[in-house]
């Protein structure tokens, strides 16, 4: 009787114990590799959530793609009330998309960019990235700042913004269904705002250097901000900290997904190939010269493609020692499909990626099986991933859409 007592308090003592050492916010239908880290869940019950951006240490905004709702996660609290309710059209890959914060300087104000296919009765459909200031508790005094092309989609919309370590917002938009001179399609319409990225002054709203890579002197209009076309869909942006270059996740048709360094500077951009070529162009059989090569622009291969798309989406470089220091300053990416996060390291020229012997058959670039796609695999059961960031605590954020929550792996 007493041997039954005795291990009876034993086990009591030991799920007490370890209710104690673990979270109860412990994410326990996800997980990562490494073993020293724990997935938390931060909140859920958020209806296909597309984007986050960080407000500040204390505030998060999650966008709602189909409600067209900006919710906000306060102190690690989902508010029951959206900050913001939008008039959005959700067909396909429309809806409310992209979301990036900016602290000026100059005025002291803190703005929140918003991309969304806006919804105007008696107006054609139109994606626009408006421009709203935070005053601590609402948005308020939305100021449009690009007015895009929606039509005919209803995919490819694109709608990721970030702002980079050079403090200019970065704006994407696929093809929308496009085939233009943007699409490499020599006898196509000329450049008309779709498959690309966009470059922009977050305050002045103007060409963000005198010398972007569509000058004024070639052309008008929006294309003076352009650092790169060719770009079917995307749903991931992000800039090197150490470097100040961008780089992009892009989605392919039947195959070959991929990650772009984009190479953009001042006076030269990035033509990423669509429609003619996904993937190494050295897989298919388009030379440089069948593309649509305009001034000051040119072709470079993909730094990392999948094969078989994973319909890859978040990318962020974590800028922090938190996780452990091998992770600081390289790279993690999501996917859609699988809910897949992949962690990649960053060469020394910091212009591609870096592999290991047991990653050897990789170092072609492409993911051409599964036990390839193992190889870079870092967590998994994410249920559709929309985005990857690191947040001001230096821990890594990921974002669910199917399973509409929001986590976060750091230290156990």
């Amino acid at each position: 009787m007493k041997l039954w007592i005795s291990i009876a308090v034993v086990l009591s003592a030991v799920i007490w114990l370890s209710f104690f050492l673990y979270d109860s916010q412990t994410s326990y239908g996800v997980g990562v590799s490494d073993k020293s880290l724990k997935v938390q869940t931060i909140a859920k019950g958020i209806s296909s959530p597309t984007s986050m951006t960080f407000i500040d240490s204390k505030n998060i905004l999650v966008l709602e793609k189909n409600t067209g709702k900006a919710r906000l996660i306060s102190n690690g609290v989902l508010r029951p009330s959206p900050v913001l309710n939008f008039s959005v059209n959700t067909d396909s890959e429309r809806g409310l998309l992209g979301a990036a914060t900016y602290k000026s300087t100059n005025s002291g104000k803190t703005f929140v960019f918003l991309y969304y296919t806006e919804e105007q009765q008696g107006q054609d459909l139109r994606n626009r990235v408006y421009r709203f200031e935070w005053n601590g508790s609402v948005l308020e005094n939305p100021l449009l700042m690009l007015d895009l092309p929606a039509l005919p989609g209803p995919n490819h919309d694109g709608g990721k913004l970030l702002i980079g370590t050079d403090r200019n917002l970065y704006v994407v938009i696929g093809d929308v269904n496009h085939k233009g001179k943007l699409q490499n399609v020599e006898d196509g319409p000329d450049p008309d705002d779709t498959g690309v990225i966009f470059k922009i002054n977050p305050e002045s709203f103007s060409v963000a250097s005198k010398t972007n890579p569509f000058s004024p002197s070639q052309t008008v209009d929006l294309q003076s901000r352009y650092v790169a076309y060719g770009i079917r869909n995307s749903f991931g942006l992000a800039m090197d900290p150490l470097t100040g270059r961008l780089w992009e996740t892009e989605n392919g048709p039947d195959k070959y997904d991929e990650i772009n360094y984009i190479r953009n500077s001042d006076s030269s951009g990035f033509n990423g190939g669509w429609r003619k070529v996904m993937g190494p162009i050295s897989r298919s059989t388009i030379t440089p010269d069948q593309l649509v090569n305009f001034q000051n622009f040119k072709y470079y291969d993909p730094v990392f493609s999948w094969k078989k798309p994973v319909a890859v989406t978040g990318i962020d470089f974590f800028h922090s020692s938190k996780l452990g220091s091998k992770y600081k300053d390289n790279l993690f990416v999501g996917d859609y499909n699988n809910g897949n996060l992949y962690f990649f390291k960053i060469n020394d020229k910091r212009s591609g990626l870096s592999f290991s012997s047991s990653q050897k058959k990789l170092k072609d670039l492409v993911v051409d099986s599964n036990s390839e796609l193992s190889k870079i695999k870092f967590g998994t059961g994410f249920n559709g991933i929309t985005d990857v960031k690191m947040g001001p605590d230096g821990l890594l954020y990921v974002l669910s859409i199917n399973g509409g929550t929001l986590y976060r792996v750091g230290p156990k």
